[in-house]
């Protein structure tokens, strides 16, 4: 392991299951102050083939912070670009906080666990001392449950939930739900989401004290009929870029509006107020974010996305495709008009330009039916 890495690995917090999915060859970041399992040393070709075609494991870095108390619909419709009323105990809904100029303070999953309960699962930003700054003129409190998350994913996911919920899982478990069960005698929140645009369900600890090696060992005793590996990072961000789905801190940030990223469906500036709502009834609706499918090059993140030597933008995610058998990535542009140039190209990591071919995410189920366990209407790998 390099001198970087054990740095990394030194200052940040490992998981409860840190034990099970290390190994020497790994590769790890930092995320939200916590250790993220980027690589397992493995083939992450297979490894994207496992999440494709039946079930992966993955240990991820995402953290949620706990909102409870009296005033915490009105504190939380004072935050977020949408408002909670209508959320249903059991559910969650994506997410957006804004700051007072329409930039993105972060994304994440809200889910309502109880009545004045909730949990915001967040992407890398200090989401908790954000919240805790806002929080003087409500009557809530802001805690961090110390819950870390396991993430199963493929088609094979909810019969492996069902082998891995004591009593067995529930009956009408629908996308976005949510439930409070147990895991080999643990308790945990299950909800059916992910970061893999696969059918798939997340594992969060409700004890900080839990046995993560223990619960680790239970689901891949569950998913060992289904053929169940412990997957990478790597291998999930080929699908969530298929997938269309956007991270925080290298696709949008501080200095992009939902707008500019084409989320302007998750933001209602009609039936509340909330920060940054003056800033962005004032904001351009154009979208100046986008996919694009090129050659199978080795392309850097950050690149310049150039026509005739200027550059319009940048590369914001980049991966081979295993399935589409080409180059698939995101664009942020300067501005909406400079996504209907023709001719553009990117330098390859050898200096060579690369034509690209802007696509509009995602690159293929369209209608986003296999994280909702239906047939994609444009097919799936052979």
């Amino acid at each position: 392991m390099s001198p970087r890495q054990l740095n990394v690995v030194s200052h940040c917090a490992r998981s409860p299951w840190f034990s099970r999915s290390w190994n020497e060859n790994a590769l790890y970041g930092e995320y939200a102050g916590r250790l993220a399992l980027l690589s397992i040393g493995g083939d992450t070709e297979a490894e994207y083939w496992a999440l494709r075609k039946s079930v992966g494991l993955f240990d991820v870095p995402e953290r949620p912070v706990e909102i409870r108390g009296r005033d915490a619909v009105k504190f939380i419709n004072y935050l977020f670009t949408r408002p909670c009323d209508a959320l249903d105990a059991g559910r969650g809904s994506y997410g957006l906080l804004c700051h007072q100029g329409g930039g993105l303070v972060c994304d994440g999953i809200l889910f309502k666990l109880d009545t004045d309960r909730y949990w915001y699962v967040h992407a890398d930003a200090d989401v908790y001392l954000w919240l805790v700054a806002h929080a003087h003129d409500f009557a809530v409190e802001i805690h961090d449950p110390r819950s870390w998350v396991l993430q199963v994913q493929g088609p094979a996911s909810m019969a492996v939930l069902a082998r891995a919920c004591d009593g067995g899982a529930p009956p009408d478990f629908k996308y976005f739900d949510a439930f409070q069960g147990r895991m080999g005698g643990q308790e945990v929140l299950v909800s059916r989401t992910g970061w893999s645009a696969e059918l798939g369900f997340e594992v969060y600890n409700l004890d900080p004290e839990v046995d993560g090696p223990a619960l680790w060992d239970h689901l891949i005793d569950a998913g060992t009929e289904f053929g169940m590996v412990g997957c990478s990072q790597l291998a999930m961000n080929i699908r969530r870029i298929e997938g269309g789905i956007l991270n925080y801190g290298t696709d949008m940030g501080w200095d992009t509006t939902p707008y500019d990223m084409g989320l302007g469906m998750f933001v209602d500036l009609d039936s509340h107020d909330f920060i940054g709502r003056d800033a962005l009834t004032g904001a351009s609706r154009e979208t100046r974010f986008t996919g694009f499918k090129c050659e199978p090059r080795s392309l850097r993140y950050g690149a310049a996305i150039k026509l005739a030597g200027k550059s319009l933008g940048r590369v914001s995610a980049y991966e081979i495709s295993p399935y589409l058998q080409c180059g698939v990535g995101f664009g942020l542009f300067d501005s909406a008009a400079a996504m209907s140039a023709a001719d553009l190209v990117i330098a390859d990591r050898n200096g060579r330009d690369c034509p690209i071919e802007l696509v509009a995410p995602p690159f293929y189920d369209a209608a986003k039916n296999i994280p909702r366990g239906l047939p994609p209407l444009d097919g799936m790998p052979d």
